[in-house]
Order: structure tokens, then sequence, then C-alpha cells
């Protein structure tokens, strides 16, 4: 009996079709059957139906089986398609990379072109909060992510720099922006779940904080704090913040990029 039952298992895993790893279907390059049963769905479909859920509702709001609400299916069919969620997040930032706008750099000086980058992928994580919070370490390395990697290091061709120095300014300048992107997601989160904008919880709580917060006790909190709720009109602008960290971070890689 076990080795009947052997038997059947070997015959059955020998004909299944194998499921495409990430890389194959960053590239589209497994086989094709692979890709699930030709019913007017595709890899692109169902990755186009999870950015546009996560941009409604939030990463976590993807799952198999909303997604195949949204897309009419049955939960199931959909892993013919995409093995799982960590492949089908990969997917869905590949695809962003490779639609993204990309700045013309060439010619410019290279605050200009690095200031350019950095505006781009901001827009892009704006445009798509969860994607600034869903991008790893470690990044997809498909044909959107290759594109967007090889124009943002031609900002910094030509300066100097080696190789690895290259790729490190690179790094430094979009973690910056990235934690730029998440501080003003989180931002518009707070300020959506308030239902107040900035200026209406100020006038809201203001009373009560003139009260509380004792220029006696903290001088230079009352001081600073109400001189930027003046400029901002806001506790926190996230755009300004954006402005003034790029500038911060383009004048901490002049040395590198200036040296003699």
């Amino acid at each position: 009996m076990y080795k009947f039952r052997d038997r059947i298992f070997r015959v059955t895993a020998a004909t299944e079709t194998p499921k495409p790893n990430l890389l194959e279907l960053l590239w589209r390059a497994g086989p094709e059957a692979s890709r699930g049963p030709r019913k007017g769905l595709t890899v692109d479909a169902v990755v186009a139906a999870a950015v546009d859920l996560a941009d409604r509702e939030g990463l976590e709001a993807v799952t198999v089986r909303r997604l195949a609400q949204e897309l009419g299916r049955a939960p199931m069919t959909l892993y013919t398609y995409v093995p799982g969620k960590t492949e089908l997040v990969a997917l869905m930032l590949d695809s962003l990379f490779a639609a993204m706008d990309r700045t013309p750099v060439d010619g410019l000086p290279w605050r200009e072109r690095l200031a350019a980058v950095a505006r781009d992928a901001y827009a892009l994580y704006r445009d798509h909060p969860w994607a600034a919070a869903a991008s790893p370490s470690r990044p997809p390395l498909g044909p959107g992510q290759c594109a967007k990697y090889e124009h943002e290091l031609r900002a910094l061709e030509g300066l100097g720099l080696g190789d690895v120095e290259m790729d490190d300014a690179l790094a430094h300048l979009l973690g910056f922006v990235r934690i730029a992107a998440q501080d003003a997601a989180q931002a518009d989160a707070e300020r959506a779940a308030s239902a107040m904008s900035d200026h209406e919880w100020w006038e809201a709580n203001g009373p009560l904080l003139a009260k509380v917060l004792d220029p006696a006790v903290f001088p230079t909190a009352v001081r600073v704090g109400q001189a930027a709720g003046e400029a901002h009109d806001a506790a926190y602008d996230a755009e300004h913040a954006f402005r003034f960290g790029l500038d911060r971070t383009l004048d901490g890689l002049a040395p590198l990029i200036e040296r003699p």
C-alpha cells in the first residue's frame, strides 16, 4: 500500500505545473502554464487590481480573498497567477517603479539632478502611500526596479564617485525620501482620523494648550513651537519637512561629491 501511494504521489508531483519563482514572475519569464488558466485574467491584471485596492484601502486590505472578490474569481484561482502576498507586493512595487515619472537629469548640476530623483520618488510614495512602508531593503530586481535604479544612478554618473560610493549616496538619499513620505502619510492618516484640518485642530485645542504649557516651565518649547506653528499654520508641515530635509541631505552629500 505504501509503495502504491508513493508511486501515485510521485506521478502526481511530476505532472503538476511548477510554480514560478519571484524573478520569473517579475520578468514574466516562467512557463506560460504557470501564469494560470487563460480565462481573461493575467498576472498584470491581478497586480493592477492589487495596486488599486492598496491605493484605496491600504496594503493591509490586500488579501487573496479580497482581491478575488475585486476580480470576481474564486480565491484559489489567484494562486495560479501569484504564489503569495510576498510575491504580490514585489510585483506591485515593480509595476509602480516601471510606470513612475522620471525627470530627465542629463546636463543638470549635481544638486538639481539628485533633487529631481528625490522629488520623483517622493511623488511616487505620496501617490501610493503604502509603497514607502512596503519597499524592502532587498529590492525586487524586476524590470521596473532596474529601470528606476539605472535612471537614478545617472544622476550620480560622472561626479567622480566610485561605484560603491554611487550606490551608497543613492541609498542615503532614497532612505530620507522614504522616511519623509512615511511621515507625510502618517500625518494624512491622523488628519483623516480626526476629521479636522490642522488649523481646525489647533483652534479646538489651542485654549487648553495655552493653559497647560506654562512659558515659565517650558520657555524654549513654547517660543519655538509658537513660531513654527505660525509659520506653517500647523504643528507639522510634511511638504516643508521634505524640502528642508532634502536640502540638508544634499548638503551632507556635498563634501563627498565636491571633494578635490
